[in-house]
Parts: structure tokens; sequence; C-alpha cells
């Protein structure tokens, strides 16, 4: 399959979903600036995106061009300079707990044990409407998702990398958010436990069909975990430069797709963005 080919797949894919669903998140027209002592960095213009029910969308791009940035505008931890941002057609302006996140560092608090720190996403969205045993099956449910109930008593300092981010994503997950924002949450692994973690990943949105965005600047992630990919320009003034439709079937196993001729054309069609049409542009 050419990349024209695969353009217009894509083309026909965002089409037949426009037509049967509307999307969860809505991303018109944003553009991000933000004041510095040398003055006025714009750091993204003219994003347009829809982020449709059940969809894994990943961002990527070299470093500098606003991932992170677009994530946490889709988060609520800041605010665009132009344009709007909606989830289920209300503007986003701050975080709620339809939209929770996952950051690259596991973020949990090291005074609570695993299960203190995933209660502590529970109780802020069901503590007041839900009795206490119920509050506790939904953590250890949340936990047992992740292969990590049998560490629920655990503190982080007892636990490996690879498991405190088990239990933030697990955290993550128990707040029943609408969409899952992820912020490279593998990047500071080593490589067989993230894609361990990766494996683990397909499982669990299999499992609940939950939509999320994922930062990444791993190609092979990208490909492996996504329905779409939203390849990033440089920045600065940094913009959507393609989308790619991943159209392989689900579940998918990495050792199958290795040797999966269509999952190196994706890989390839990724790799000719970042490091030919963009890395050009640098030079």
């Amino acid at each position: 399959m050419s990349s024209s080919d695969m353009s217009q797949t894509n083309l026909d894919h965002q089409t037949e979903v426009k037509s049967s669903t509307k999307p969860i998140v809505k991303v018109e027209q944003v553009g991000q600036t933000f004041k510095t002592r040398q003055g006025s960095f714009i750091a993204l213009r003219d994003i347009a995106l829809d982020i449709y029910p059940g969809e894994v969308v990943t961002l990527i791009g070299h470093s500098g061009c606003g991932k992170s940035t677009l994530l946490n505008l889709i988060a609520g931890l800041t605010l665009p300079t132009s344009g709007v941002l909606l989830c289920d057609n209300r503007e986003i302006a701050g975080p709620g707990p339809e939209r929770a996140v996952v950051f690259q560092n596991h973020s949990l608090l090291p005074w609570m044990t695993c299960f203190g720190n995933v209660m502590l996403a529970v109780e802020r969205v069901f503590g007041r409407k839900e009795r206490k045993s119920k509050l506790d099956a939904r953590v250890h449910a949340a936990l047992d998702m992740v292969h990590m109930g049998h560490a629920a008593e655990k503190y982080p300092h007892e636990i490996s990398g690879g498991m405190k981010q088990r239990v933030g994503i697990a955290r993550a997950f128990a707040m029943e958010p609408r969409i899952l924002l992820m912020d490279e949450p593998f990047g500071a692994l080593d490589a067989l436990t993230r894609a361990s973690l990766q494996d683990e990943l397909n499982s669990v949105l299999a499992k609940t069909g939950a939509t999320a965005v994922m930062v990444t600047h791993d190609v092979d992630e990208a490909v492996l975990l996504s329905d779409r990919i939203v390849m990033m320009t440089n920045g600065p003034a940094a913009t959507i430069g393609e989308i790619v439709t991943v159209d392989l079937p689900r579940p998918r196993d990495r050792v199958e797709l290795a040797n999966d001729s269509r999952f190196a054309e994706y890989r390839a069609t990724v790799f000719e963005f970042l490091y030919r049409k963009q890395l050009k542009k640098v030079a």
C-alpha cells in the first residue's frame, strides 16, 4: 500500500466514523502562545482534531512540537490562546474527572499504599454517593485489572518502576473517565518493561473500550497501540502535519505484527514523515 493509498484509506475511515458517532473531544482551530522573556512563543497553531469513542489516538513528533502542550490543553491543565476545546459538547475550562491523566512520572504519593493512592481518586469521583464497601471494591477491581492486586498494601518505594506505572494506570481507570490522557507513560522504563506494559495497556483498553490519547516518541508503540496516529510538524508554531489511520485488527500481538507487512508499511509512513519531511525542514 502506497502513502497515497493510505491517505485515501484514512479519509474513508474518518468519514465512516464521523457519520456513525459523535466525537467525545473536539479541538477547534486551537492555538497556544506562551509569554517569555524573549517575547511571545507560538507553541501551537490551527489545531483541529476530533476524537471519537473507543479510539486510541497517539500524538507523535520531534521534541518541541507541542505534543504535551496539546495533551495538557485537552486535560484542561492549560487554556488555549485561541480556539476552543470541547468534551461532550462542553467547553474545557479546567481539569475534570471525565479526563484522567497518566504522566511519565507515576505521581504516586509515597506515604500512601498502592490501595490508598487509587482510593484517593475513587473518593474524589464517587465518595459522596457511594458507601465505603463499594469504593473499596472499585479500588480492588482497578488494581486487579492491571495485575497489581497482590501489592495493594505495598508502598511505592517497595515496588518497581513498571509496577508503579501500573498503579498509576489503575488509578486513572478507577475514575471511569470518558477519556484517558497519557503523556509518555512508558518513556522512563526499560525496553522489556515498556513492551510488557504496552501489551497490558492494549488488553485493558480492549476490555474497557476506553478512549485514549497518548503522547509518544516511539514509532512502534504508536503503530501497536493506535487507531490513529497524529503526526505533528516541528515547532515553533507546530500544527498537525498528517494523520495515519492504523487499520490493523485487534487484539494485536506484537510477535505476529513483527512479520506483518501492513505493520511495516504504517511504521515506514510515520518514519518518512518524521525523518524525511520534517528533518529536511529543520536542516
